[in-house]
């Protein structure tokens, strides 16, 4: 903590801190860039719920990018506070979405239509009720990374069968971003005593969320493309200056 800054909200209470000083600039705001780096996820899913709603995307894009939203929001308040609380607001949302994410991918090829969205609906709801009582720490990483693992498959599938070259190129940043992220994440966690010393702090945690933030976009607007081909509705990738986004054509009678 900061010399001469209190803390509005009390003693941490959180499982995990994070490579940056606490309450360094503010007393509202215990991690200042970890809570503000959240701000390009929010604008960028806001973008894209407006993109699904205008061109009228099936529901499921539009709670996609509300998930995406509402995550980025847990987080920055967990940043902000580091409470328990406000750490399983962050968590929980976390794993509801990536069961989003599964339920997109696979759901087109699931022969039982009310068999999948039940299932996950369960399991959202135990894991929540789990996680308020249990702090699973590492247990929680590693659930959260096997689900990741269990997009990749389908998004491989998505990707060699798309044509298109600029929707491939969403592909490729969805990757790309994923990668960096990571890295970050891997160098603020594991180096943060030897980062600490350093005169400049790098912020590695806060490049996550930014990068995290735009691999969002960018996976949910490759879905969005993968389902556009699917139901026939003639998707094409256009760009609005630097940030791609797809637009659709659907039939008449549609």
């Amino acid at each position: 903590m900061a010399d001469g800054i209190s803390s509005f909200w009390g003693p941490v209470t959180s499982t995990h801190e994070w490579c940056e000083p606490n309450y360094l600039y503010s007393s509202y705001i215990a991690e200042f860039f970890n809570t503000l780096s959240n701000l390009p996820a929010i604008l960028l899913a806001l973008v894209g719920l407006v993109i699904a709603l205008s061109q009228r995307f099936e529901k499921r894009f539009g709670v996609l990018h509300i998930s995406n939203m509402i995550l980025a929001i847990g987080s920055a308040l967990y940043h902000a506070t580091l409470q328990r609380m406000q750490q399983q607001g962050d968590e929980t949302p976390m794993v509801w979405e990536m069961l989003l994410y599964l339920y997109i991918l696979y759901s087109p090829d699931w022969h039982y239509r009310s068999t999948m969205p039940i299932f996950l609906f369960l399991y959202a709801i135990v894991f929540a009720f789990a996680h308020a009582y249990v702090r699973f720490g590492v247990g929680f990483w590693l659930h959260y990374a096997l689900l990741c693992l269990l997009c990749i498959p389908r998004m491989y599938k998505y990707y060699i069968y798309t044509e298109d070259k600029l929707a491939k190129r969403l592909a490729k940043l969805y990757l790309i971003t994923l990668i960096v992220g990571s890295v970050c994440w891997l160098f603020d966690r594991l180096l943060c005593k030897g980062i600490s010393r350093w005169y400049f702090n790098p912020q590695g945690h806060a490049l996550w969320h930014v990068f995290m933030g735009f691999n969002s976009y960018f996976a949910n607007e490759f879905l969005m493309y993968c389902r556009a081909q699917q139901r026939g509705w003639d998707p094409k990738v256009k760009y609005w200056g630097i940030l791609p986004f797809v637009k659709i054509q659907k039939p008449k009678e549609q």
